[in-house]
This record gives C-alpha cells, sequence and structure tokens, in this order.
C-alpha cells in the first residue's frame, strides 16, 4: 500500500526533524517498504493551540514522507511517532489500492510553496 505521513515536529531543532525522519525510514526500510519521497515544509503556525507531552504548542515544524509498505509497518510508525514526546501531531493516509497500475501514476514529490529539502 501507498501511504503518505503528514509529521508535525516540535519547532526549534532541525536536528530532532532529521532524527524523526531518519528513524520513520529506517522503521520502513529494515521492514521491507519503499519510501517515495521526503520533504521538509519548515516551520507553519499550527491551526489551533495544541497541548501535548505537557506542553502547549502553537509552531509547528511540518515533514511529508510517501512510503510503500504493508500494514504492519504501519502500525509500526503510528506507535513508534506515537511515544516519541518530540512529536506534536502525525497523520497517515492511504493513497493507493496497491495495484502496480495505480501506484505509478503518484510521485514521490509532495508540492507546497514554502519547503526545504533535507
Amino acid at each position: 500500500m501507498l501511504y503518505e505521513l503528514i509529521a508535525i515536529v516540535r519547532p526549534g531543532n532541525l536536528a530532532e526533524v532529521k532524527e524523526i525522519a531518519r528513524t520513520t525510514g529506517s522503521l520502513i526500510l529494515r521492514s521491507g517498504g519503499t519510501i517515495r519521497g521526503l520533504n521538509n515544509w519548515g516551520v507553519f503556525s499550527l491551526p489551533k493551540r495544541t497541548r501535548k507531552h505537557q506542553a502547549q504548542h502553537t509552531d509547528g515544524h511540518y515533514f511529508v514522507m510517501r512510503y510503500d509498505a504493508s500494514s504492519k509497518i504501519q502500525e509500526d510508525v503510528r506507535t513508534t511517532l506515537g511515544l516519541d514526546p518530540r512529536m506534536i501531531k502525525f497523520t497517515s493516509v492511504k493513497l493507493g489500492d496497491g495495484t502496480l497500475a495505480a501506484l505509478s501514476k503518484v510521485s514521490g514529490d509532495v508540492k507546497w510553496d514554502r519547503r526545504e529539502e533535507f
């Protein structure tokens, strides 16, 4: 299955964002998945104030990752990100139904107005 992960990390340290992306990517690759794309969107204001891990957040550092993986790997990614105290929010969306014809039309690039490459 093809998934798109949108993650929001507490802002202030790009090294933390890179480490979370690297950890997530290695979890996917070790389990036999494939990473199609990784984009750094930078720091933006959150839609509303969010309380996570006993801290209030108004801004977050966004990154997006597209990857092919099984549903078991998807569960492992969600569990790992959910336990990380540096994460503010994350969501994962299934983009394809798993057929090669449908997946070949989806690129790894995620367009956004302002982004910085890792």
